[in-house]
């Protein structure tokens, strides 16, 4: 799995942070709920997808597993 485009895109959102270093990045404090819409909206742009309002949990958020089990739903291979 190749993060790389997904590393990008948190660090457009939360630059302050190396998400490298978290194994979850909700209970880290490394996003909250705003966080993860700004994130599905630059996903949707990024890969030409529509991620559903009922798939904004932050289960599928927490990680880099998470979120390419998230993408690999809509067609998206990391």
């Amino acid at each position: 799995m190749n993060v790389e485009p997904l590393r990008a895109v948190l660090s457009e959102i939360r630059p302050e942070f190396d998400f490298g270093e978290s194994k979850d990045f909700i209970s880290d404090g490394m996003l909250d709920s705003f966080d993860m819409v700004l994130l599905v909206s630059a996903l949707d742009r990024k890969f030409g997808i529509s991620i559903d309002g009922r798939e904004i949990v932050p289960k599928n958020f927490c990680s880099f597993e998470a979120m390419a089990s998230l993408l690999h739903k809509h067609g998206v291979c990391l």
